[in-house]
């Protein structure tokens, strides 16, 4: 069993997109070619949607990690930093209203 658990948790990325269900039918379809035992099949399952779920944050932070290090290497501003700027145009919007009032 555990040489079975090293090759599911060696397809890594592959978990990140596999149902629950996927997971199950995997794991029933090894039950009855005798592979793995009944009684092992939940845990099994357990094993490998908690090893998904963890590739699938890693995965996450990686894409979210490259998409950052793309814009500031673009040189593109943030949302806060539009934000910031849309702000301080404003009140200089209102300043110069104001001395162009009699």
């Amino acid at each position: 069993m555990t040489d079975l658990l090293k090759k599911a948790i060696s397809l890594g990325w592959g978990l990140t997109i596999v149902s629950k269900e996927k997971v199950e039918d995997l794991v029933d379809d090894l039950v009855k070619r005798g592979e793995l035992e009944p009684a092992e099949s939940k845990q099994f399952v357990e094993r490998l949607i908690d090893r998904g779920a963890e590739e699938q944050t890693r995965l996450k932070k990686l894409v979210n990690e490259q998409v950052q290090s793309t814009l500031q290497h673009m040189g593109l501003a943030s949302a806060k930093e539009v934000e910031e700027l849309a702000r301080r145009v404003a009140e200089l919007e209102i300043k110069v209203a104001e001395l162009q009032q009699p």
